[in-house]
């Protein structure tokens, strides 16, 4: 099930994943030419610089969150389009010379079919480049938040819930592209370890995105509850002797030419 995000609250407190994001951009070397599909868009931000450099091409950016999409069509212009689209979804054939991901596709449980997707979306000679959560990824939230999810007031709220990220190792995503006839493929770990300097910015972080898949399973009643039982775990946690606090942020890269 796609997850709802309030895409303001997210552009306040996403500056590491734009960094991320900017970052990617400015490797791919873009000719100005090229046909570009953003996956997981988001509020279209990054979309729009990488529509910016290729003038005489296009990029279209696909996400599955309605507000998402809502928000970033502010950013349309003739090179650039958003759909509201689940990556699950992708069918397209040869259609893009780059497929884009930054900050996403830990959403997307099946790797196995997502890559297969990518592939065929992919122009001969094109190019993916993804950036997303791995193994390492988050470990004091996900360790709190599995805490707060087994508490005996709020266990009955997930007796069948459905985890909602895929964080590999990238010993696992290179036996994922090898499945695949990439002439070229690269997987490379990378830590983007991060101290937020308040605790107004961890928190608009833990909100957003971080407790949403779990949010929607607790009953209205509760939700205050579990939330702060996190937030204030999460500010406990992650406290250092200089009043920042402290989460990892390990990163899976990937980069294949069809």
């Amino acid at each position: 099930m796609p997850y709802e995000f309030d895409a303001r609250q997210y552009g306040r407190f996403s500056a590491h994943q734009t960094e991320w994001g900017r970052r990617l951009i400015a490797e791919l070397s873009l000719k100005g030419n090229e046909r570009i599909l953003d996956l997981g868009c988001g509020d279209g931000m990054l979309t729009a610089q990488l529509a910016a450099l290729v003038p005489n091409g296009s990029v279209v950016g696909i996400d599955a969150s309605r507000r998402m999409i809502e928000t970033a069509r502010a950013h349309q212009k003739p090179n650039l389009s958003f759909l509201l689209c689940d990556i699950n979804d992708l069918d397209e054939t040869e259609a893009y010379d780059v497929v884009f991901s930054n900050a996403t596709l830990h959403w997307v449980h099946d790797h196995h079919a997502l890559i297969g997707r990518v592939y065929r979306a992919l122009a001969p000679e094109g190019a993916l480049r993804f950036n997303f959560g791995g193994e390492g990824n988050c470990v004091h939230f996900l360790k709190i938040i599995r805490e707060a999810m087994a508490l005996p007031e709020f266990a009955r709220h997930f007796a069948a819930f459905t985890w909602p990220w895929f964080m590999p190792s990238v010993e696992t995503y290179l036996g994922f592209m090898s499945e695949h006839e990439f002439c070229e493929a690269r997987v490379w770990g990378e830590n983007a370890d991060r101290y937020f300097a308040t605790e107004e910015l961890l928190t608009g972080w833990v909100d957003q995105p971080s407790l949403v898949p779990f949010m929607g399973s607790v009953d209205p009643p509760d939700r205050p509850r579990f939330r702060e039982y996190v937030l204030r775990r999460m500010l406990d946690e992650t406290r250092q002797p200089d009043g920042r606090f402290f989460e990892t942020f390990r990163r899976i890269n990937v980069f294949a030419r069809k």
